[in-house]
């Protein structure tokens, strides 16, 4: 966040689609890390495991990408996909990876969701709004979500396979501004980003038991 100001609002640097190239790239190299290690393991805090919770991350992408891509995307409710769970209590995906490919091959749909989402967000007009249960959003919103997801799912997962991440403070602050508004300044950027989705406590704030971001445009 800069200290200029506009209109009364401070100003901030958009979220944009090089951003989410640039988070899933960093995912991927730290998970990459790890593929010799048991991917059946819980990640993290979560009940899935590290293969469901990547799974799970690459149909989120999938999913906003896809999102905005009906010439009029609808903004009541999603695009109808069949998303199912192939265990009681697992993600519920559109996407799946074969598991004969192994971690690398799970990497390597990941790899390919992230680029559907930054290519659509690239090349949707910013004006365009699609359903997200937390807000109709434009295009911008849909990749700040998607780093969200990108960001705090690779830490669940690095968690899980012992290994360490901590994604750019300036990435963390972008999407903060653009989807956590009620979110401290000053505090350290990854550690706000764990705090605001109930993944960690600030100094004098408890960690969250409920959290949701606002995707709606703010004119």
């Amino acid at each position: 966040m800069t200290d200029d100001h506009h209109g009364g609002q401070p100003s901030r640097t958009p979220v944009a689609a090089d951003d989410v190239q640039h988070a899933v790239r960093l995912a991927l190299t730290t998970l990459r890390a790890g593929v010799d290690a048991d991917w059946d393991v819980k990640a993290g805090a979560l009940e899935w495991t590290c293969w469901e919770t990547v799974e799970h991350l690459a149909d989120d992408l999938f999913a906003y990408a896809a999102q905005l891509g009906p010439e009029a995307p609808p903004t009541d409710r999603d695009v109808p996909f069949d998303w199912v769970a192939r265990r009681p209590g697992g993600p519920a995906n559109v996407t799946f990876a074969e598991r004969a490919s192994g971690p690398r091959g799970l990497l390597q749909v990941l790899e390919a969701c992230g680029a559907l989402l930054a290519a659509m967000v690239r090349t949707t007009p910013p004006e365009v709004r699609a359903y997200h249960s937390f807000g109709a959003s434009d295009p911008e919103g849909f990749a700040a979500m998607g780093i969200v997801e990108t960001l705090v799912h690779t830490h669940d997962v690095a968690a899980g396979l012992g290994i360490s991440w901590a994604p750019p403070s300036g990435l963390c602050d972008r999407v903060l501004a653009r989807l956590f508004p009620d979110a401290p300044a000053g505090t350290d950027r990854w550690a706000t980003l764990l705090w605001a989705t109930g993944r960690g406590a600030l100094p004098g704030r408890a960690r969250l038991d409920s959290w949701r971001w606002y995707g709606a445009v703010r004119d």
